[in-house]
């Protein structure tokens, strides 16, 4: 039994040491809940969001993206654009964070030249509307809070931030 322990033990503490590998950053599709038509003519609860469905300059964040181990898409207003506003709008998989900390938004996965950028500049921050109005929309209407923002009780995730200005 002693020997069992012990190896279960130094396994936790050798798995203590690796690097975890995220989907943090991944390019992924924004998506949004499918209207009743919608549903009907494409059998998905689902859509892609489309280039001309996102204003310039602006955050967007998509829960249910399948494509992101924690089902979060985010572009936000740095993310590069197509010219085609048919497009499927583009952005890259989150997760929610903890306000004020400096450590959960690292990009820890090989990155290709697009995302490059974004691993220098990711941070923790509120993209959806403040605490206290996410609280009173869940306390006023439960069921509508979940259709609209799912499980999420948080306004802050990883996302890119606005690259600093450099002195000189």
């Amino acid at each position: 039994m002693f020997v069992r322990s012990a190896l279960f033990l130094s396994a936790v503490l050798l798995m203590g040491g690796c690097d975890v590998t995220t989907e943090l950053g991944k390019p992924c599709t924004l998506v949004r809940k499918a209207t009743a038509e919608e549903q009907e003519a494409q059998g998905r609860e689902v859509v892609e969001v489309k280039e001309k469905d996102i204003a310039a300059e602006q955050d967007f964040i998509s829960f249910g993206s399948l494509e992101c181990e924690d089902l979060i898409c985010v572009r936000d207003d740095q993310s590069p654009r197509s010219t085609d506003p048919e497009a499927p709008a583009l952005g890259y998989c989150s997760k929610e964070c903890v306000q004020g900390t400096t450590t959960g938004c690292e990009i820890t996965r090989t990155v290709d030249d697009v995302e490059v950028g974004l691993k220098d500049r990711m941070t923790c921050r509120p993209l959806l509307l403040d605490q206290d109005t996410l609280d009173a929309i869940r306390a006023a209407d439960e069921s509508f809070y979940r259709r609209t923002f799912g499980e999420n009780n948080s306004p802050y995730f990883c996302a890119g931030s606005v690259p600093a200005a450099s002195g000189t």
